[in-house]
């Protein structure tokens, strides 16, 4: 038995987020560089993250069987192997094969099956931790989802400062390093059941559930919502606000992920006496604002734009670590099945947003102002269901996984 007690658990889950991170945001950086190099339209950027998200997808709807099958640390190990696989053959295939978005594809695709796993993984591995706060433990979780994004814009626009943007392969290997040594940790930390044996809600149940459904699309609507705007922050500053790689990298989706753990943080510290409808509609308006901004501020004001880009980083923070909390509360039995499929209903959003921006972008003249307005229909339909879903009770406390 593992020596190690439930902090490991609750660090390699945070870990495991920032390798989440890796998997949908290295990539995103190289858009314009895949587009100059490779000649890859914005519609195949767009659907370069429809497979990564899409493949997600599909391992979180399958997943609702087979990890209580085979227990939680072999799949966390596996997953965590997929994604080192996936930035190595990233970084070797669209330089060995004839066609170049062929290697990108592939490398995407097998990634996308660890970030898929692990987004089914840790938030119920961490929800069954003996911690005191549940609520502030799973929003400090999705927290680091955000600093990884940080790490990952950061650190790789370091590396193509130094290195030179042709360097890229080098530092998606580098790159799958932390998921490699976080398999091995996993094979030790201690894993805690996430509901009593055979009292987890199948599948069919869940689906026969209104409540379940209405979870659902707010799980659609908060993957939409974030990536709508963070998968394409960096080909957005660089080409629809005018400003350089680095400068695109750092004031596009670095400010978008440190606005939006910032949020997350501070849910963490001071939200557990909020309820979260609320929360989440106000979050969801502020997202219309962020949208709006982006879409509408005029060229030579590129400063708006940007505000955009971090207002919608900031108010989207708490959407989907939020609407888990809340899905927790509401349907306490749900165990892996409610994860697999709210996470499955994000991973829908996640693909969808991007690719529905690059699609239209593509389309209108290649303008991702164009786009990102489109973007505006998911927070809307957000507010929307949050008007149909009421609250069990209207006690925070009740809200609470405590």
């Amino acid at each position: 038995m593992s020596r190690l007690g439930s902090g490991h658990t609750v660090a390699a889950c945070y870990l495991g987020y920032v390798t989440q991170a890796i998997v949908n945001n290295f990539a995103p950086l190289l858009f314009v560089t895949f587009q100059s190099d490779y000649g890859v339209s914005l519609t195949l950027l767009g659907m370069l993250v429809t497979v990564n998200f899409g493949v997600q997808l599909c391992v979180d709807l399958l997943s609702a069987k087979f990890v209580d099958k085979n227990g939680y640390r072999p799949c966390m190990v596996a997953a965590h192997l997929f994604v080192a696989a996936g930035l190595l053959l990233l970084a070797l295939l669209p330089n060995v094969l004839p066609v170049p978005v062929v290697g990108l594809f592939i490398g995407s695709a097998v990634y996308a099956v660890g970030g898929g796993l692990i987004e089914v993984l840790v938030s119920p591995v961490v929800e069954a931790c003996p911690t005191k706060n549940k609520r502030a433990a799973m929003s400090m979780l999705h927290s680091f989802y955000c600093w990884g994004h940080v790490a990952v814009v950061a650190l790789s626009t370091l590396g193509f400062t130094l290195l030179g943007t042709g360097h890229w392969p080098l530092l998606a290997c580098l790159w799958a390093v932390i998921p490699l040594a976080n398999a091995v940790y996993f094979l030790f930390v201690p894993i805690y059941p996430v509901v009593e044996e055979g009292k987890g809600m199948r599948v069919g149940k869940l689906l026969a559930t209104p409540v379940f459904w209405l979870l659902f699309v707010l799980m659609f609507c908060a993957g939409s919502s974030e990536q709508a705007v963070s998968q394409w922050a960096s080909a957005f500053a660089e080409s629809g606000l005018g400003v350089s790689k680095v400068l695109g990298d750092l004031l596009g989706p670095c400010l978008f992920a440190v606005c939006m753990g910032s949020s997350r943080l501070l849910y963490s510290l001071f939200g557990g006496k909020l309820r979260m409808r609320p929360s989440l509609s106000v979050a969801a308006l502020g997202c219309v604002g962020g949208y709006a901004l982006c879409a509408f501020s005029p060229a030579s004001l590129p400063a708006l734009g940007l505000v955009g880009c971090g207002l919608v980083g900031f108010f989207v923070g708490i959407l989907w670590p939020g609407t888990f909390s809340l899905a927790s509360a509401r349907l306490p039995q749900g165990g892996t099945a409610m994860f697999a499929l709210l996470a499955l209903a994000g991973d829908v959003g996640c693909a969808a947003g991007p690719s529905a921006v690059g699609s239209i972008a593509d389309a209108l003249g290649g303008d991702l102002r164009i786009g990102i307005a489109f973007g505006l229909f998911f927070p809307l339909l957000m507010l929307a269901a949050l008007f149909f879903f009421r609250e069990k009770g209207t006690s925070p406390q009740l809200l609470s996984s405590d």
